[in-house]
């Protein structure tokens, strides 16, 4: 502070930091306030450690800087945009270099937030008892769909990223697309009208409900309690594609599979019709080198029996040469020339064999037959 003396008397003059000093002083000795207005002039920098926005009075236009530390407002994950009205609970402040008064926010919500979301936690909890999110009531996705319904809004960006994501992965597919209201008052019956009509066409196999990011409030919507119920009435397994990952409406707890995005949804009804093709291939290929492996072993059989059946005869009739020797020498064996030939003579009388000397008499004329010629003889005695 510097002083210096006037005329007779003496004034006190400060310079300008340290009036701005001592009026920021008095400012931090202000309570907390809520303040309501529009958001402006959103200013948010990766390199910057605080985030700047201009609060605006609807009725006058008035307007009141804000700033808050980068951290804080992106823990906050609101997606503020300019035009948005919020509630800001902070102190003021003057930033003593540039002599700026702002305030200096410590939390932020949207304008009527608090209401809604104590209405969507009532919802939530009423139809979660009813059943309406429970995992046994999840169906899965078909592998081939005939067909796939899309309700999203007239010309969106979300249509045309379910469109192209589909296109891309699986030209063939077909596509029913339901355009409707997705925000604003007249959204919820809408889209309600939009299922039930997707529901009623022929051979749709799974329905894709999509909407891009927006506001809290944009996304309302899909977080009323017709078009929950509807979702989860569809016949055909529904997948919720609304808003961005961190927004999580109340239809994507009733729908069978949540997507983070339209394009995730569209990965997750089609299926990738490259891979499709190189499985195929895959499977081309390993068909091909078993159906050669079997061919070869078939060859190799046919060749082995071929050069048996070459060999075959030859074999069979040394084979039964064999046999006919073996058996010929049984046959000598057993014959009565070989018994002979061992000592033994056979006898007749009158042309019959004599087994026992009882059969002959005295005087009895009979053949006696050699290994080696024949004689004739009398019986002289009988034992």
């Amino acid at each position: 502070m510097k002083v210096e003396a006037v005329g007779s008397g003496e004034r006190k003059v400060y310079s300008v930091s340290a009036f701005n000093r001592g009026v920021s002083s008095w400012l931090t000795r202000l309570p907390t306030v809520w303040v309501e207005g529009e958001v402006t002039e959103l200013r948010r920098q990766a390199r910057w450690q605080t985030v700047f926005f201009t609060l605006k009075d609807p009725a006058d236009g008035a307007c009141l800087s804000v700033a808050m530390p980068r951290g804080q407002f992106d823990g906050l994950r609101l997606e503020l945009e300019d035009g948005q009205r919020v509630h800001v609970y902070g102190r003021p402040e003057l930033w003593e270099r540039q002599g700026q008064f702002r305030l200096r926010a410590l939390s932020i919500e949207r304008f009527g937030l608090g209401d809604h979301l104590a209405a969507l936690e009532r919802l939530k909890r009423k139809l979660a008892a009813e059943g309406l999110f429970e995992a046994a009531r999840k169906r899965p996705l078909p592998r081939f769909p005939r067909r796939i319904g899309l309700v999203t809004g007239n010309d969106a960006a979300a249509k045309r990223d379910v469109l192209t994501a589909i296109a891309t992965r699986f030209p063939p597919a077909c596509i029913l697309v339901a355009e409707t209201y997705v925000q604003g008052p007249r959204a919820a019956a809408a889209i309600v009208e939009a299922l039930e009509a997707v529901c009623a066409a022929p051979e749709i196999d799974v329905i894709v409900l999509a909407r891009g990011g927006g506001s809290f409030e944009d996304l309302l919507p899909f977080s009323d309690e017709r078009v929950v119920r509807a979702v989860a009435g569809c016949p055909a397994p529904v997948v919720s594609a609304v808003g961005h990952e961190q927004d999580t409406p109340l239809c994507d707890l009733a729908a069978d599979v949540r997507a983070s995005t339209p394009s995730v949804a569209a990965r997750l009804v089609v299926p990738d019709l490259d891979e499709l093709l190189q499985g195929l291939e895959r499977s081309r290929r390993a068909l091909a080198r078993g159906a050669g492996r079997a061919l070869e072993r078939q060859r190799e059989r046919l060749a082995s029996t071929r050069e048996r059946l070459r060999r075959a005869p030859p074999l069979t009739l040394e084979r039964r040469r064999t046999a006919l020797e073996h058996a010929a020498g049984r046959l000598r064996a057993l014959s009565p020339q070989a018994t002979l030939g061992r000592g033994y003579a056979i006898v007749r009388r009158e042309g019959l064999l004599v087994r026992e000397a009882a059969a002959l008499s005295r005087g009895d004329r009979v053949d006696v037959q050699l290994a080696a010629g024949s004689f004739a003889a009398s019986v002289e005695e009988t034992q």
